[in-house]
């Protein structure tokens, strides 16, 4: 195919988070780098890494735990960025559900999953909690895991903390009834992972098109690292910019969701080596990754001094709960403190 225009695949349809790929292209740092890029939505987010992979996409953006998934597949993909940093994900629920913070409260009950990894995860639960997979009704809603809450189609769902925890949030008010009916069952805290890296979300791209192109790449990734920079310095700018960019943004429930996306967004877009070590043993316990497994990512293509990583992760996320239940209550926009550059 040609190369003139880079072509890049979103995981779903734009979202707050996108914020910084969106502005790299409406503040023209595309432009500023000497390339063209096509921004494309796919109509299945379970396609876009056979897609990427088949090579009819330059790139996109995967979860972490699917990115691996794909090479596992022979679909020839390679993570190059970060775009979200752990954002903590789990099984959503309403109180009135029955459901509680005991993993065996999910039996019997009706879950909604997005694609085919989160059935796997949850089944791989059951076993470490006296129960099977047939113990629950597994449900395939799609994006659509929130909608599916709300019209009583199913009990809970997996999904993002800065996400559909702020759509049912967001719902529950509407109705006069309090934001905290909505709770979360952390599946890297019921399978003891130790981080929510599994559904980071990357930046990745076809093999042949990192093998053959790799300047145009380092464009990509300093446009849009030029992008990140601005969301993280200028919050408010950078939302009233993506909403003239992209005017679906403009409502009260997205700025919500940018908000609480906010703290997650990778400062330095760097593929954390620590994270992808616990989720390629993560992936080979559900049994989707074989024994001898080599993680696809690279930081070769960021040709910035890179941060340090924490050497305190735990009480990182510890912290994080307390910051995103900040904004949750006062809204704005909140980090944990940057770790010091190499």
């Amino acid at each position: 195919m040609s190369t003139d225009k880079i072509t890049f695949l979103t995981n779903w349809h734009a979202t707050p988070y996108h914020a910084p790929l969106y502005l790299a292209q409406s503040k023209g740092f595309f432009t500023a780098e000497g390339i063209k890029v096509a921004l494309l939505e796919p109509n299945d987010p379970s396609d876009v890494t056979e897609i990427i992979g088949s090579g009819s996409v330059n790139m996109g953006f995967k979860a972490m735990i699917h990115t691996l998934a794909a090479k596992a597949r022979n679909f020839p993909v390679t993570s190059i960025g970060s775009l979200l940093d752990e954002p903590f994900t789990g099984v959503v629920y309403l109180k009135e559900s029955g459901i509680t913070t005991d993993f065996r409260s999910l039996q019997g009950k009706r879950i909604g999953y997005v694609g085919e990894f989160g059935k796997i995860q949850i089944d791989e639960l059951t076993s470490h909690y006296g129960l099977t997979p047939e113990d629950y009704t597994a449900v395939r809603c799609g994006m659509n895991v929130s909608k599916a809450i709300k019209n009583g189609e199913i009990d809970a769902g997996i999904g993002l903390e800065n996400v559909q925890m702020v759509e049912l949030e967001e719902w529950l008010e509407s109705q006069g009834r309090p934001k905290s009916d909505v709770q979360m069952l952390r599946i890297d805290e019921l399978a003891e992972l130790g981080c929510c890296c599994f559904c980071s979300i990357l930046y990745i791209s076809n093999d042949d098109f990192l093998a053959q192109h790799p300047d145009q790449v380092r464009a990509f990734l300093r446009a849009v690292k030029r992008a990140t920079d601005f969301v993280l310095s200028e919050p408010e700018a950078a939302w009233a910019e993506y909403v003239d960019f992209k005017p679906v943004m403009g409502t009260p429930l997205n700025r919500k969701i940018f908000e609480r996306s906010y703290a997650y967004l990778s400062s330095d877009l760097q593929n954390v080596k620590r994270d992808w070590t616990k989720v390629t043993k993560y992936g080979q316990r559900l049994g989707v990754l074989g024994a001898d497994f080599v993680p696809n990512y690279t930081n070769a293509h960021l040709e910035w001094v890179l941060d340090e990583t924490s050497e305190d992760p735990m009480g990182d996320q510890k912290r994080m709960v307390e910051l995103q239940c900040d904004v949750a209550c006062r809204g704005g926009f909140q980090r944990l403190p940057r770790p010091a550059a190499a």
